[in-house]
């Protein structure tokens, strides 16, 4: 006599159970694969922001000892025609193949620094909510609205500066590095005096500190620059120096991400 409480399952049923099974584990197995073998290649974003900082300081480096090396005569011409002691940055990426090499890493550069820029933005937003005195919060959303655009200028000017060389337009190359140099300077001066707005109320910024550091420096650099390059080209006196401060000026604004 068979128990009641017992169930025959018909054979059928398990065997479609079986395949349903079996095929779910194909698919899975296959977009498993398809999804490993279509991922080439990954990268952080720190890895792309670092490789795209110190890629500028390589490619001046790159363009300065070749360029010392093949081209020594043409890098240190100057208007006066009297001795240089370091050429300036415009002088040698001006020149070719220097100038191929030294406008790649720029345009690579600057795509980082854009994405970075927006990211600050909505850093300095957020971070601005937080405040509650009205007047500190509306100068800390004017400073970081001013942060995000003179960064666009700077990367705008650098631009210009980088694919007009002082070679095929002296002139329009003058003026762009200005405005590169002005908007640098305001750039981190809103950016340190941002990220310590409201420290009682919310955390400055880690690097505020580095930033005031790397100001009060390229100011310095800036007078140097001011001041050779009109004892150079002014008064014609030979070793001249400012393109040492010209150098170190572009370093610190190039790798201040």
């Amino acid at each position: 006599m068979g128990n009641d409480a017992q169930v025959d399952i018909p054979t059928h049923s398990i065997e479609q159970a079986i395949t349903r099974t079996k095929e779910s584990c194909i698919v899975n197995r296959t977009i498993q694969t398809l999804n490993y073998k279509g991922l080439l290649w990954s990268c952080s974003l720190r890895r792309i922001c670092l490789s795209a900082l110190w890629l500028p300081l390589g490619a001046l480096v790159f363009c300065y000892v070749t360029a010392s090396i093949f081209q020594a005569d043409d890098i240190h011409e100057t208007h006066c025609r009297v001795y240089n002691v370091v050429p300036s940055i415009s002088a040698i990426t001006g020149i070719s193949p220097q100038r191929y090499v030294w406008r790649i890493c720029i345009a690579y550069h600057l795509g980082p620094r854009l994405l970075i820029g927006s990211l600050y933005y909505n850093y300095h937003r957020e971070r601005t909510s937080y405040i509650f005195e009205d007047k500190v919060r509306n100068l800390a959303v004017n400073l970081g609205e001013a942060c995000y655009w003179l960064n666009l200028i700077e990367l705008l000017a650098l631009t210009g500066v980088t694919y007009v060389s002082n070679r095929e337009n002296y002139f329009v190359h003058e003026k762009i590095f200005i405005i590169f140099m002005v908007a640098s300077l305001l750039h981190m001066l809103c950016r340190a005096r941002v990220g310590c707005l409201a420290s009682d109320v919310v955390e400055p910024v880690r690097t505020n500190k580095l930033v005031w550091i790397l100001f009060f420096v390229a100011i310095v650099a800036t007078i140097g620059l001011i001041v050779f390059f009109l004892r150079h080209r002014l008064l014609c006196r030979p070793l001249g120096m400012y393109p040492r401060a010209k150098l170190w000026f572009y370093i610190l604004n190039l790798n201040l991400l």
